[in-house]
């Protein structure tokens, strides 16, 4: 018998179970002889109950998720913990915060679309189930693990309750000054927390968060150089020839560039760099690090490479990678193969080519298109944001250095190495993702999450790339907590694990706060250490259940 034969069977009894048992959390009435099946439909003495499309439903539903398991083209390794795999974290995070041992690869579980060419797009599924059906069943699974619970959470303050923030100019090389913004309390030994914006945004994006976390905290937020107000002030690369410069012409295009610009390139070996000297000299003191999409990736390498800096990191929706040109570091010979690399000047091709591409995404209407897409919901006021990513796009510089971000070189090591020298140096990481994120979807924190086990998991909805900027109360309710956690070592519970078996199995909450005067309901899911092939599927089928041709009967 093949492995996914053998997995359909099994999938298909979890299924029936699971329904019956979501049916009866809601009351429905259920005979025992109702749960013998066959072929779909469920039989006793030869009466057909009129609810046996539910756990038919739920056969098929399992049938179109193996045929696509079995006709796949990537990938996806899942790993199962046992419970005897448990120990104690040694560490900062302390006694109640546990750690487990790296789980063993157990099987590999194939996903993908139909490889029939002329079914190209398609599901390959040979019957049809009613969506609206599976949705019922499978919003009655997650109770299993811990009745959801509404809990009231603080809204953001208001005018003299919020903390004031205050703006600076660090120079940290020649020509090379960061802007930065900072909030908090004079309480000396309050923790310092640097928050780190994605990319095309900047430290207007941590604004709720500075004036709401600096009432505790002293806190901290900078545009990386190359975007927001820490572009270069003076033409790193000016045209020479006479009549060449006019208002609307773009700096970095011309034909040689400045001394403080020879080696400038826009990477996240930069940034890296930047965050590093930043702490050292301008914040004077070990720092927990909070970053969003492009920031979480530069707080993992920064922690990676610096841990004596960096005392936990927090990933909000982070960017598993960067770049896509060879490190000269790391791949010395590859590297030379390519003979630009996001230097000054541009190349007369680049410029050709970055002068097409720039007026098009940035194009106010481009821009309010992106907005809608990673805000899930569009509710909220984006007004501010999109004011000052304009502003940005309007700078001279701003073209040549997206040109110059774009081909920069990848670090010198890998988000998942970073993460493993994180995990080997004992720095806490937590994760707050977005549900609805569309490029930084709930696999890369899931993925995450499995490397990292100890990792506290918190999947938001409805969020979408930016949670922060989105519901920055959850945020700032769930970074309070997880800070107060490892600063106790452990003695103060993270949120929702008021219960120690939350710890593996997970629990969902409803938290509920006041928004410019009205009640707002956000689901958060605190993901258990163990991580079930069904729980995979499941979510699988709810995200893809709209692709599926449904048939009534």
């Amino acid at each position: 018998m093949r492995y996914s034969d053998g997995l359909v069977g099994y999938l298909r009894g979890e299924w029936e179970e699971r329904v019956v048992e979501a049916r009866g959390r809601r009351g429905w009435k259920l005979r025992s002889q109702e749960r013998d099946v066959e072929r779909g439909k469920k039989t006793s003495g030869g009466r057909s109950y009129p609810d046996a499309k539910w756990v038919r439903t739920g056969v098929l539903a399992t049938e179109a998720a193996m045929e696509v398991v079995s006709s796949s083209h990537s990938c996806l390794a899942f790993h199962q913990t046992p419970t005897s795999a448990r120990r104690s974290l040694g560490t900062g995070l302390g006694p109640r915060h546990t750690k487990l041992a790296r789980p063993r690869k157990s099987s590999v579980l194939c996903v993908g679309r139909a490889s029939n060419p002329g079914d190209s797009g398609k599901l390959n599924v040979s019957r049809s189930f009613g969506v609206s059906d599976v949705d019922a069943a499978l919003q009655g699974i997650s109770k299993k693990v811990g009745q959801i619970e509404k809990v009231a959470i603080p809204g953001l303050p208001e005018g003299p309750d919020s903390s004031q923030i205050s703006t600076g100019l660090w120079e940290w090389k020649p020509k090379l000054t960061v802007y930065y913004e900072k909030s908090g309390t004079k309480n000396s030994k309050a923790p310092a927390v640097l928050f780190l914006p994605g990319f095309g945004v900047g430290t207007f994006h941590f604004e709720k968060q500075l004036m709401d976390l600096g009432r505790d905290y002293k806190v901290w937020t900078m545009d990386f150089l190359g975007q927001g107000m820490s572009l270069p002030c003076e033409d790193p690369a000016p045209k020479a020839m006479a009549g060449e410069e006019d208002e609307e012409s773009y700096w970095g295009f011309g034909q040689d560039s400045q001394p403080w610009a020879d080696e400038l390139v826009y990477s996240v070996d930069l940034w890296r760099d930047q965050v590093q000297h930043f702490i050292e000299e301008v914040i004077g003191e070990p720092v927990y690090i909070v970053g969003n999409s492009l920031g979480g990736f530069v707080a993992l390498y920064l922690a990676a490479s610096s841990p004596h800096l960096v005392k936990g990191v927090t990933l909000l929706n982070a960017t598993p990678f960067w770049g896509f040109l060879p490190n000269p570091a790391r791949s010395p010979r590859l590297s030379k193969i390519f003979p630009w690399a996001g230097t000054f000047p541009l190349p007369s091709v680049v410029r050709k080519l970055t002068e097409t591409v720039w007026q098009k995404i940035s194009d106010p209407r481009s821009i309010q298109k992106i907005l809608r897409q990673v805000y899930a919901d569009h509710s909220t006021n984006v007004d501010k944001v999109f004011s000052r990513i304009i502003e940005t796009t309007e700078h001279p510089a701003a073209a040549a250095s997206f040109a110059s971000i774009m081909f920069a070189p990848m670090g010198q090591i890998s988000f998942q190495e970073a993460l493993s020298r994180c995990q080997k140096q004992d720095i806490p990481i937590s994760l707050m993702y977005g549900k609805e994120d569309p490029w930084v979807t709930p696999y890369w924190g899931i993925r995450v999450k499995q490397q990292v086990p100890e990792a506290p998991y918190y999947e938001i909805s409805p969020a979408g790339h930016c949670p922060h900027d989105e519901v920055p109360e959850v945020i700032n309710y769930l970074l309070r907590g997880w800070l107060k956690n490892v600063e106790s070592e452990g003695s103060v519970d993270l949120p929702f694990l008021e219960d120690s078996s939350f710890e593996e199995h997970g629990v969902s909450r409803e938290l509920e706060f006041v928004r410019t005067g009205s009640k707002k309901s956000v689901s958060v899911r605190l993901f258990g250490s163990q991580i079930s092939l069904w729980n995979q599927l499941s979510s699988f089928l709810k995200r893809h259940a709209s692709s599926i041709r449904v048939v009534s009967r």
